[in-house]
């Protein structure tokens, strides 16, 4: 009798497991195709029917997985900011000096970023509202964490001699920053693309070398005594 309880108990472990993964790969489905429109068309201009239709389900269906449209935007936007958050803390404890750190940071970003252009092009056409909503305030903490590692990094870089010491780390870290979350625009566009090992490039060779040739010392000149 308790072989036969076990084996009972087993099965109807297996067959609840076999029941979850199906649900967790339909709710990931309706995160993919929800991201897809609030990218394309906007989140607040995003409606439940419309993510609905696109999954090919009824609207109270969709309420089954999510119980707000705000859910799925959480979810999207959350996971992006781990993961950059991850690539950003771990380049300040494996990094022994601030240029190493900033060149890992900048490579951990663009990957993080090409896996979440959804959430980036969310953040860029709807931060008013997400910066106004409670529910998102966390979106404002890990600002302000990414800011405080760049401007610490580059604060040491100066101190070190190793970047300029009239360098505004602030503003240096608002124009890097601006410039690192552009690049999902331009992987839209397959015939033209470049591929992200040659954004991280350029970006480092921008970053680090300028777009200035190094400076030749002048010839000297000839001592017309020496003549």
């Amino acid at each position: 009798m308790a072989a036969i309880m076990c084996l009972v108990t087993t099965a109807k472990k297996a067959s609840r497991a076999s029941t979850a993964a199906p649900a967790s790969e339909r709710r990931a489905h309706l995160v993919r195709l929800a991201g897809d429109l609030f990218a394309e068309k906007g989140f607040r201009a995003t409606t439940v029917r419309e993510i609905a239709d696109a999954a090919g389900i009824l609207s109270g269906s969709l309420y089954h997985h999510f119980d707000s449209k705000e859910s799925i935007g959480d979810e999207i936007l959350s996971a992006f900011l781990d993961d950059v958050l991850a690539g950003y803390r771990a380049a300040v404890r494996d990094c022994d000096d601030p240029r190493a750190a900033i060149e890992q940071i900048v490579r951990s970003s663009t990957a993080a970023l090409s896996q979440h252009r959804a959430a980036l092009t969310m953040l860029q056409h709807d931060w008013t509202y997400f910066s106004g909503q409670p529910r998102f305030a966390y979106l404002r903490t890990a600002m302000k964490e990414i800011e405080r590692t760049w401007v610490q990094q580059l604060e040491q870089g100066k101190r070190s001699g190793q970047f300029r010491d009239d360098l505004d780390a602030r503003l240096t870290y608002r124009l890097l920053r601006d410039i690192l979350w552009i690049p999902t625009s331009w992987r839209q566009r397959p015939a033209k693309a470049w591929r992200t090992d040659q954004i991280v490039d350029g970006l480092l060779r921008l970053i680090f070398d300028g777009i200035t040739t190094p400076a030749t010392p002048a010839p000297q000149r000839r001592n017309a005594r020496s003549r």
